[in-house]
């Protein structure tokens, strides 16, 4: 079991509830408000050891307790609680926004990749965003199985999403491979993070989905650092 290296630190009454990373290395600390002080104490997460942490570390699991607590439920025979369903919804709302820009990343590769392996890397990366299109949904799905909305416009993904923007003055075959390996590496962090956050918070289908999504992201890492790796 890797080791678990976390904080925790409550403060009411502010504006967000966020979790983010301390300026010392593989230690997170937690702001969390009074509606999901319970549920955020039993997070754990694990530090991330990378290769490249400025380039491989995700940015924080966060969380808008204003939606989160005053966004719409319908009701449903789900026999899962409010007080855990209400969380997860969030947390699949956040997962969404990354997997949806992370996915108009892999279409801005796609489209704009230049040079000898033209032909391979276009095909890549159009996989890769078709595969992201399938988590999305997914993710989309679960989110309003749980009686929630699923938040998936272009104006919520602007607002939300943990990812750094995409390079747009970038080519080559290698810068579109580096970019897309940084922001798929990000976003398969904030997965397992997530997958501890719903198995802690007693949604043990939410984990499971979140699983079957981190073992599609890494393969999709390993696809597109096969490329990088040839050159070392």
């Amino acid at each position: 079991m890797r080791p678990w290296t976390w904080v925790r630190r409550h403060v009411l009454h502010v504006p967000e509830c966020r979790l983010h990373t301390h300026p010392a290395p593989g230690i997170i600390t937690t702001n969390a408000l009074e509606p999901h002080a319970n549920f955020l104490r039993e997070l754990q997460r694990p530090a991330t050891a990378t290769p490249n942490s400025s380039a491989w570390a995700a940015t924080a699991l966060r969380f808008n307790p204003a939606s989160s607590t005053t966004m719409k439920l319908y009701q449903t025979k789900n026999d899962l609680r409010e007080k855990v369903r209400r969380p997860m919804v969030a947390l699949l709302n956040q997962q969404l926004a990354d997997a949806l820009d992370l996915r108009l990343q892999a279409k801005q590769a796609h489209w704009n990749v230049k040079g000898p392996h033209f032909a391979s890397l276009h095909e890549l990366f159009d996989k890769v965003a078709e595969e992201l299109d399938e988590f999305s949904d997914d993710i989309a799905e679960r989110g309003v199985e749980l009686g929630g909305v699923a938040l998936g416009t272009v104006q919520v993904l602007s607002r939300d999403t943990r990812l750094k923007a995409y390079p747009l003055n970038i080519s080559s075959g290698r810068e579109h491979l580096t970019a897309l390996l940084n922001a798929l590496a990000a976003f398969a962090a904030t997965t397992r993070a997530a997958i501890d956050t719903a198995a802690n918070a007693g949604d043990a289908d939410t984990a499971d989905l979140f699983t079957e999504i981190s073992r599609g992201i890494d393969k999709l890492l390993w696809m597109i650092e096969a490329h990088l790796q040839a050159d070392n």
